[in-house]
């Protein structure tokens, strides 16, 4: 159990020194609560500044509801300059991000420091529970829960697999927003987790 223990820890540390080196160039993604500029070059009267909603949506003046949250910045204003032809000839559109949430996920389970996590450019799971301190020696890496909430699903990921075959790119990616949740050594059905009524604590997290 120590080695196997030390093991994982190594390479968590390695993982979390790369994924401080990565590339920061990952576009933002639009999400619930920011806030847009809207600017219109030949037809100011149009110009706004909107919010996105909790259902990701942002009520656009002339257009109607659009949705935003998941698309990039230059993805939105794209769709917006699409809709918007159906009243203007040729609209030239700028979109700015005035405020915004700062990309996270959230660790928990058996992992040594678990909560919010902020994302700096590209993430994997792997990355993820390194930055939360590494796994527990309750921890089970053969069976880690990535939670998408914006999709609401599930999926088991056997980070001890990619570990011990060096598959360590295989580790899937994170979005802002998503959860893993790391299971303790003799739990293997996701029910019985569901019993522990984690999930809501999770999905609903302290701001």
């Amino acid at each position: 159990m120590q080695y196997r223990s030390l093991f994982f820890s190594l390479v968590l540390c390695g993982v979390a020194v790369g994924q401080e080196l990565k590339s920061h160039n990952e576009p933002y993604r639009i999400q619930p609560s920011d806030v847009l500029e809207v600017h219109y070059r030949y037809t100011p009267e149009f110009d706004q500044t909107v919010s996105v909603g909790p259902d990701g949506q942002a009520a656009i003046m002339g257009i109607g509801s659009v949705d935003a949250a998941g698309l990039s910045v230059d993805e939105f204003k794209s769709r917006l300059v699409t809709l918007s032809t159906a009243r203007l000839v040729n609209p030239e559109i700028s979109v700015l991000l005035k405020e915004y949430v700062k990309p996270h996920i959230f660790v928990e389970g058996e992992v040594n420091s678990p909560g919010r996590v902020e994302m700096r450019g590209h993430l994997t799971a792997l990355d993820a529970v390194a930055l939360a301190g590494g796994f527990k020696n309750t921890g089970k890496a053969s069976e880690v829960l990535l939670l998408r909430r914006d999709s609401n699903q599930t999926r088991v990921v056997n980070l001890q697999q990619l570990v011990k075959q060096r598959k360590l790119e295989e580790a899937p990616d994170l979005r802002s927003g998503d959860v893993i949740y790391v299971t303790q050594s003799g739990f293997s059905k996701f029910e019985r987790i569901m019993r522990l009524g984690q999930f809501g604590a999770i999905y609903n997290p302290a701001r």
